[in-house]
């Protein structure tokens, strides 16, 4: 008689060593979740110096910013003499106001394009079989390998051709392409989703950009949001392209970084400034702000997201 039954897996036959191979290793469990009191304690004292050290230049911009124009850097965390009045005086000394508007609005317009567009290139590549596939998603990882400096004359001079340079549109025009880094992520998101919810809107009659607006989109909120959280960063910290294309216009359209660098310039005693440093510190303080912000109300899905990607392994 033939022998029908099938050898048990691994698993099954030696439960043990599937134990083993789901559990930690050991120092990893150690580093963990200490044992001892000891342990315990140098963890704890471990990990409030690191954050001691994250947060040291964050507190001494916050005194700097509280200090009169001779004690600006003498690094002392408490001010000698508290300087509150500095706070209301750096928005008649600088155009701060327009500045954070401009730095909201050019990152606002970036990050949603860039997270919607490469949203759009990463489900094509995620869903759809075509011939060469592969090879065009190689090339277009293949250009993350490009320094910004190859690139950065070029796309110059396009934008120079456009006539529109000295506006906003330089400074997120480029995301309506995509990212490569971020269509390689939202990717590998959408290869997460079970197929089989794809091919079932199909059969109800569900268009291509249906299955991306209605299934694709509402399952990848969490990646959305990294990338949107992302490129947001990015743009509010990107004082290159602000000083290419709008160091030529008037001062009231400058970004936050390009303003604080020019505030550097006005204030410093080599430009016939008087050394009021103190207000480019409280400048600098409340363009950290916004970035606070955004991430305090995105926090819950930045860390949603990343555990996503770590069950998916």
């Amino acid at each position: 008689m033939t022998n029908t039954l099938q050898t048990p897996g691994v698993a099954q036959a030696r439960p043990e060593l599937a134990a083993s191979a789901a559990r930690p290793p050991r120092w990893r469990r150690a580093l963990s979740q200490p044992k001892t009191l000891a342990g315990r304690v140098i963890l704890a004292a471990v990990l409030v110096l690191f954050a001691l050290l994250f947060l040291y230049p964050f507190a001494w911009l916050l005194a700097a910013s509280l200090k009169p124009r001779g004690e600006v850097f003498d690094n002392a965390l408490i001010p000698k003499t508290f300087t509150p009045g500095n706070y209301a005086e750096v928005w008649n000394q600088l155009p701060l106001l327009n500045w954070m508007f401009n730095s909201v609005a050019i990152a606002l317009l970036a990050a949603t394009t860039v997270a919607v567009m490469s949203s759009v290139v990463a489900f094509g590549f995620a869903y759809f079989r075509f011939p060469g596939r592969g090879l065009l998603f190689g090339l277009v990882l293949a250009t993350m390998m490009l320094p910004g400096a190859v690139t950065m004359i070029p796309i110059y001079l396009i934008w120079k051709e456009t006539g529109l340079l000295g506006t906003w549109v330089p400074l997120w025009g480029m995301n309506l392409f995509g990212s490569a880094f971020y269509i390689f992520l939202q990717r590998q998101f959408f290869l997460g989703v079970p197929r089989e919810l794809f091919e079932a809107a199909r059969l109800d009659g569900c268009s291509a950009w249906g299955l991306f607006w209605r299934i694709a989109m509402p399952l990848s909120i969490p990646s959305f949001i990294i990338v949107f959280l992302f490129e947001f960063q990015a743009s509010w910290n990107n004082l290159q392209a602000a000083l290419i294309y709008l160091n030529a216009g008037s001062v009231d359209e400058f970004t936050a970084p390009l303003g604080i660098a020019y505030a550097m310039t006005k204030y410093s005693p080599s430009a016939g400034g008087q050394g009021d440093y103190q207000y480019v510190m409280v400048a600098s303080l409340l363009v950290t702000l916004p970035m606070l912000i955004i991430f305090a109300f995105g926090q819950r899905y930045f860390v949603e997201g990343v555990a996503t990607q770590g069950r998916k392994g």
